[in-house]
């Protein structure tokens, strides 16, 4: 019988040579030196989400008692760290790579080991794979208790790491870190923009009672008026047509959102559609472009969250959407009610039973804006640094959706 070749699905150009399986204690070695004489105080923890990381960064207080650390591990740069504490997104406990750059110590509940003769950037992506949770699934259990996996070490260093070549490793193991690298600039990105927006947000909207903000447009230096929304802007509820009729949902006519969908911000698409027999009987009404939309009900977060219609379309009952007249500006209506998320919610609370907004509650919203021009500039600035934060949080998605496909493919 011809052995089967042990292959990855996905490999880079050159490499064709079949990988080896060794056993994790034929490249690697137990440390069990132990911290004689407290020659390092400094203790480490394991987390699942952050990996190695000193005891005090992660609980902002030392855990360890001095009089206990003789009897930690040494744990050197380089080394890796099985904790056997389980977590919905380590399920048999975490193994990280201590990069710190530094020497600590650790507790002996953690296993610590020294790998040789292998590229440690590739083992550590292959400990972030899943490949290794079915050996110890088969070889451990969760113990007497339901927090930690139990396995023994001479079961643990049985465990079988694939092996391709030395360059191939490498290969693996730097472009898996480039992808960490180009993810973490985007979240830096990401989270920088998401603490401007909000900076601006309190700054550029009066406060305390004040018709005046904080930050202004060059040019603008009169007071701010509270306007009743009701009186600015017509506001429609949406309606759905019945499902038992396929005759109202094809042919796919007229663009019909869901609550859903408000999550998405700006609306240029739908994911359904009605026909024009559904619209004409049904409550569907016609929501022209450039409408702020608001979710009257929905599940979990969904209602008071508001978006920005750029297309005309119809929605369901679940849906107001406001249409201002030429005293706001949408895109500065949208951004002062999302601002007011929370004071929605509360508003829509109910009275024990389900919250929900509805047409009388937006009507009487008091909404204190500048003159038009002045709306104007407010909304397509921080309307465009939403843009931003959006570009930056789909590239994030893609980049952390590449590097699972690469640790579930790249691997065996």
């Amino acid at each position: 019988m011809t052995k089967e070749k042990v292959i990855p699905q996905i490999r880079f150009s050159g490499f064709t040579d079949t990988w080896e399986q060794r056993k994790l204690s034929a490249i690697a070695d137990k440390v069990t030196e132990k911290n004689v004489g407290l020659q390092y105080i400094e203790t480490f923890t394991n987390s699942a989400e952050f990996g190695i990381i000193s005891q005090r960064d992660f609980f902002d207080h030392d855990i360890a008692k001095m009089s206990s650390l003789g009897g930690y591990y040494i744990v050197r740069s380089e080394d890796f760290v099985y904790n056997p504490r389980i977590s919905t997104s380590a399920p048999v406990g975490p193994i990280n790579r201590n990069k710190l750059g530094r020497i600590g110590v650790m507790s002996p509940l953690y296993t610590v080991f020294r790998p040789h003769d292998i590229d440690t950037t590739y083992l550590e992506y292959f400990f972030k794979s899943k490949y290794w949770h079915s050996f110890m699934n088969f070889n451990g259990d969760s113990g007497a208790r339901s927090d930690r996996f139990s396995i023994k070490d001479s079961v643990f260093f049985e465990m079988p790491i694939p092996i391709p070549h030395i360059d191939e490793q490498k290969k693996i193991g730097e472009y898996l870190a480039y992808l960490d690298r180009l993810i973490t600039l985007h979240q830096r990105k990401y989270d920088k923009l998401t603490k401007v927006k909000k900076a601006m947000l309190e700054k550029m909207f009066p406060e305390n009672g004040s018709p005046y903000p904080e930050i202004r447009f060059k040019g603008f230096t009169d007071a701010w008026e509270q306007r009743k929304l009701g009186d600015h802007s017509e506001i429609v509820a949406g309606g759905t047509p019945n499902t038992g009729h396929p005759e109202y949902w094809n042919p796919k006519e007229i663009p019909w959102m869901s609550s859903g969908e408000i999550n998405n911000k700006v609306i240029y698409s739908t994911d359904n559609m009605i026909s024009k027999i559904g619209f004409s009987n049904s409550s569907a009404k016609w929501v022209k472009e450039k409408s702020v939309l608001i979710a009257l009900a929905g599940q979990g977060k969904t209602r008071g969250t508001v978006a920005i219609s750029e297309i005309p379309l119809t929605t369901n009952q679940s849906i107001a959407a406001i249409q201002p007249d030429s005293f706001l500006y949408y895109k500065f209506l949208f951004q002062n009610l999302e601002e007011r998320y929370n004071e929605l919610r509360e508003v829509s609370s109910g009275d024990g039973t389900r919250g929900g907004l509805n047409k009388q509650i937006i009507s009487d919203l008091e909404v204190l804006a500048p003159e038009i021009q002045e709306q104007i500039k407010i909304g397509d600035f921080l309307c465009g640094i939403d843009t931003l934060i959006t570009l930056h949080q789909r590239k994030l998605e893609k980049l952390k959706n590449i590097k699972k496909a690469c640790l579930e493919k790249m691997f065996v």
